[in-house]
């Protein structure tokens, strides 16, 4: 390449540079500029690779015009490519943008679980009867959770097939709130009217109506001239007020240690009314286990089994919510499923 060709190519790569550059409408476009007027196939570049044949003189002459090309066009790319920068930026800014006068979005609102619900209703029921919320620690000792509730040291209750004990000699996870009861009775005199829920453990197979964690609410009243009559209409009112005035409670005999005589309650169905269905099977369902509380607890207790008597009575929440919702396995409690739970969003 002549060096009077070369000046042309400069001059002319000059002004098509800067023309293009100008022209570039993204930083895309801008790069394709550079590499076609800068890079190493570029006309400016053969330029470059000329003149090393040229005459010193020559050489001097245009290397300063390359060298003048070049700058120009690398301040028009430094420009440009802020400018396109810039304005990307502002783009960004005003997509993102938030409009701080429209309503926000309102959050879903959460619900009660509906063991909690079921669980807050019972007590209810009983707090307006005139009983009152008792609470004891889901650890216990042997004294508390056998034997003052008259559990022999025999009994098959005891066994480590049905309780789960800790590390420590004679603690276990309590398994049922009746502990409550016995230091609700330590702690004062008759009379008593509590209700004590809480979670309880046991060692059992989970399946559709059993687990090996799962809630109860236990009653007591202890005072002069209590009879069974008194647990009847107690525990008829109950069934009453949770699943509709309709329903009947039947009692039929049953044993548990811890009273004399025991009973096990069942409510009519509330979907046959006590004509029989796929639910029920004969009409019943079977709700909690009952009875007057055993001479010897009360002793146990510092009471005076002469004068005093009293009931007691213990249900599961899972299996009145399972009655109360119609729901056919336990466990769906406490699966999480988020389609399961919101069935009783607003239940409570």
């Amino acid at each position: 390449m002549d060096p009077e060709q070369a000046r042309r190519t400069l001059e002319t790569e000059r002004e098509r540079g800067l023309r293009a550059i100008a022209e570039a409408a993204s930083l895309e476009e801008l790069e394709r500029a550079r590499v076609a007027f800068l890079g190493r196939r570029s006309p400016w570049s053969e330029v470059q690779r000329s003149l090393g044949s040229l005459s010193p003189e020559a050489r001097r002459e245009l290397g300063r015009l390359a060298n003048e090309v070049k700058a120009a066009l690398d301040d028009a790319l430094a420009a440009r490519r802020a400018e396109l920068e810039a304005r990307a930026e502002d783009e960004l800014l005003r997509s993102d943008r938030v409009d701080v006068t429209l309503p926000g979005r309102r959050p879903r609102p959460g619900s009660f679980h509906p063991l909690t619900i079921v669980q807050e209703e019972i007590v209810a029921i009983f707090t307006r009867m005139g009983y009152r919320v008792a609470e004891g620690p889901e650890i216990e000792d042997d004294w508390h959770n056998f034997e003052a509730l008259n559990i022999p040291p025999d009994h098959p209750a005891r066994t480590m097939k049905d309780s789960l004990y800790i590390d420590v000699p004679g603690l276990l996870l309590r398994t049922e709130t009746s502990a409550v009861q016995i230091r609700t009775m330590e702690q004062q005199g008759p009379p008593v009217y509590v209700v004590a829920p809480g979670r309880v453990y046991r060692r059992e197979a989970v399946d559709a109506t059993h687990g090996s964690v799962f809630h109860q609410v236990e009653g007591l009243a202890v005072d002069e001239g209590i009879s069974f009559s008194d647990l009847k209409g107690t525990l008829e009112a109950f069934a009453r007020a949770l699943f509709g005035p309709e329903r009947r409670v039947r009692l039929n005999p049953d044993y548990f240690p811890f009273v004399e005589p025991g009973a096990q309650v069942a409510v009519s169905c509330f979907l046959c009314d006590g004509v029989g269905c796929r639910v029920c099977g004969n009409g019943w369902i079977e709700l909690l286990g009952a009875g007057m509380v055993h001479p010897k607890v009360l002793e146990n207790c510092g009471y005076d089994a002469e004068r005093y008597t009293g009931f007691a009575f213990g249900m599961g929440v899972e299996r009145v919510a399972m009655v109360r919702y119609g729901v056919n396995d336990l466990r769906l409690f406490y699966d999480g499923d988020v389609r399961f739970l919101e069935r009783f969003e607003g239940a409570a």
